[in-house]
């Protein structure tokens, strides 16, 4: 009887990190985060100065009151500013994401899609082509034997 040997955790958690989905996630995510920090600036610098032109520059104080009295940190307010503030960011990115990654590498492989298919067509009309030759060929051939040329 022969056992197989299980993998070592050790061995099973490099076969994980070697794969190409991980470091394309590492990457990912580092990007996302530097990418954040754009975002928020622009958030912060252009949108919240704009907003800020018809109320306060900082969305944080934005809220609302539920209770009677809202002094300070009495009471219950909803700070829907920042709510506001973050779906603000939250559009940009994705709008960002999605109109200078997304949307170009869409096109990108629908061009090289466009091209596989393009020459796949090209070579199907060559093996007609070639096809029709090796008939003209053979009826040739066919004839010639036929009109007492190279009998037996």
């Amino acid at each position: 009887m022969s056992e197989k040997k299980d993998p070592s955790l050790w061995e099973g958690f490099k076969a994980f990190l070697m794969r190409g989905n991980v470091v394309d996630l590492a990457v990912a995510v580092v990007i996302g985060a530097a990418f954040t920090n754009i975002v928020n600036a622009v958030v912060k610098g252009i949108i919240n100065p704009l907003i800020g032109a018809i109320g306060t520059k900082n969305l944080d104080h934005y809220s609302s009151c539920l209770s009677s009295t809202c002094k300070g940190e009495q009471g219950i307010q909803i700070l829907w500013g920042s709510v506001l503030g973050a779906t603000l960011s939250f559009v940009i990115t994705a709008a960002v994401v999605y109109f200078l990654m997304v949307l170009p590498m869409a096109k990108y492989l629908a061009r090289v899609e466009a091209r596989r298919k393009a020459k796949e067509g090209a070579q199907e009309v060559i093996e007609v082509t070639e096809l029709e030759v090796l008939k003209e060929i053979r009826d040739a051939l066919v004839a010639q034997r036929g009109s007492g040329h190279d009998q037996r």
